[in-house]
């Protein structure tokens, strides 16, 4: 009796001490507070990781040197897919899928059904909120098949977690918006940032009060200058390397202007090309931060804001990432994200913040420049290209116009039209690959037979192509130009879209103290791999048709 009275005793004292433990230890964080307060994911438009690599030693402190030295940073990063454009490489960044998932094939391409060219996020059901809206225009995300990570984040806490979006394209805004978050987009017309009547029927009174005070006319009759000393941009290519298009020159000092000696539409799209229109952007999130309180979210769940910087792709474009404008124009975003990231700081704590910086494609050198590298580079004619392929097929089949239509690198063959004339449709597409492959410039075609029947393996650039085709809406062919050859006229410029390095290898950055081991790390990694990561760091769901992988390596 007496043991166990003595041993009860024990227990009781025991369970005293422990609940003494407990009372006076600091309270363990909840699930909630061990999660980032702000998710902020930043597209730069068209910039290759080589440009990053290549320029890094010029940049400042608080910018992209800081997610270099305090993130997680991917050499060897890619968008993992074929066809590499705008709207498939904002489709991938928070869905986590290819195009042969989530629909969106292309910027533009050939509806099957109607065989006329269709823009991504067109939809006739919505307008712009106070703007002019043409039937072309990005207004919804409709074409997107699945959904994003933050609609999942939305999905997962009752719809309190906001996620915005901004861009000067529409299509950068509404694909990282996803189905439920709110996107604007900058309007080439007025200069004001705008969403749409599908994501509500007027703007708040925060952006409302924002667009009054006109930020964009600020810059008429500015000049983008040079940033760094005139030594900094030594490597760069000559400035007369490339011919300027008409109405532009292709050097700095930059001007912006009218023709019309006043602020009206023509300066306002003047703006896309250079620092201003990424300025503006920024300045709108912060905008937008203040606004919806963003990182502050009285429901205590993380919020998400998504910034795709578009200027970067159409200096690129203009002018080739060899020249110093391209130069110039990374250094003063730089320099813009280094700002930014300081506001943030003080708005909401960047303990508290979660960053991630990727690119939705690459770019490769004018062909002008590629040449004095002794690199094998043109601009192929896809119309001329089309026309002999038409031709070709009417001599040997003895019909006209079974190309039907194309949005390269796909190309739509009438099926019907072979049947009616008892052609075998694998017979026409061999025909016209075989031709294809023959034709200077076309390094490779696929047949929609190969796809179906699973063909298609094998090499790299055939996964990467296999995955950019999708069996409901892409093309009856597709084909891959040469290395540094595109798809493009003209005599100045480049473009892209190949599965090549230039065009795939990409950024990929992330920062987050309290949950991103900081590192450079080499391991491959694809842009599809940023939304299951997000998902495993907020708890929430990964998207619909993810494929990306967690980056486990950089986690705390």
């Amino acid at each position: 009796m007496t043991k166990t009275l003595s041993l009860r005793a024990i227990v009781i004292a025991a369970a005293s001490l422990a609940l003494q433990t407990v009372h006076a230890a600091p309270a363990a964080p909840t699930a909630a507070s061990t999660l980032p307060k702000l998710v902020v994911v930043l597209v730069v438009d068209g910039l290759p990781n080589e440009q990053v690599q290549r320029y890094r030693d010029q940049f400042g402190q608080g910018g992209l040197r800081r997610m270099l030295d305090q993130g997680a940073s991917f050499s060897n990063a890619h968008q993992a897919h074929g066809v590499t454009v705008t709207a498939i490489g904002h489709s991938a960044v928070l869905t986590g899928a290819y195009p042969y998932v989530h629909g969106i094939i292309g910027n533009n391409w050939i509806d099957p059904v109607t065989k006329k060219s269709v823009y991504c996020t067109e939809d006739t059901n919505y307008t712009y909120i106070g703007e002019e809206t043409q039937p072309s225009d990005g207004t919804s995300p409709a074409r997107l098949k699945v959904n994003t990570l933050g609609d999942e984040l939305r999905y997962a806490t009752g719809s309190r977690s906001k996620v915005i979006t901004v861009s000067g394209k529409d299509r950068g805004a509404i694909l990282l918006a996803g189905k439920t978050g709110t996107a604007y987009m900058y309007m080439d017309k007025t200069g004001d940032f705008a969403s749409s009547t599908y994501y509500m029927k007027q703007h708040p009174e925060w952006a409302t009060k924002y667009l009054a005070t006109k930020p964009q006319d600020r810059y008429y009759g500015k000049t983008w200058s040079a940033l760094l000393p005139e030594a900094a941009y030594a490597a760069d290519a000559p400035e007369d390397l490339n011919a300027p298009k008409a109405g532009q020159h292709n050097r700095l000092p930059y001007a912006y202007y009218s023709e019309s000696g006043a602020i009206d539409a023509g300066y306002y799209a003047s703006l896309r090309v250079g620092p201003y229109l990424d300025q503006l952007t920024l300045d709108f999130a912060r905008a937008a931060v203040e606004g919806e309180n963003l990182g502050r979210n009285p429901a205590g769940v993380p919020d998400l804001l998504g910034v795709s910087l578009s200027a970067h792709d159409y200096v690129n474009h203009a002018f080739g990432p060899e020249s110093k404008l391209s130069h110039d124009h990374l250094q003063r975003l730089d320099r813009m994200l280094a700002e930014f990231f300081t506001y943030l700081d003080k708005r909401v704590g960047m303990d508290n913040v979660l960053v991630v910086l990727t690119a939705d494609h690459g770019f490769p050198n004018t062909p002008e420049f590629s040449k004095t590298q002794h690199y094998d580079a043109e601009r192929l004619d896809g119309n001329q290209l089309m026309a002999a392929l038409d031709k070709h097929l009417e001599a040997k089949f003895g019909v006209a116009k079974l190309v039907q239509a194309w949005s390269l690198p796909n190309i739509h063959l009438d099926y019907k039209l072979a049947e009616q004339n008892k052609l075998k449709r694998e017979d026409v597409e061999n025909a016209a690959a075989r031709f294809l492959l023959a034709q200077n410039g076309i390094v490779d075609a696929f047949t929609r037979t190969q796809f179906e029947s699973g063909a298609v393996q094998g090499t790299h650039i055939n996964t990467l192509m296999r995955r950019a085709w999708n069996r409901e809406l892409s093309g009856d062919l597709m084909v891959v130009t040469k290395p540094y050859w595109y798809f493009g006229t003209g005599t100045s410029g480049t473009s892209h879209g190949s599965p090549y390095a230039y065009d795939t290898n990409v950024p990929l950055m992330i920062m987050g103290k309290r949950w991103i081991k900081p590192g450079d790390y080499g391991q491959y990694a694809e842009v599809v791999d940023i939304a299951p990561t997000l998902a495993h760091l907020l708890r929430v769901r990964p998207p619909s048709g993810s494929e990306g992988r967690v980056l486990t390596e950089t986690l705390r």
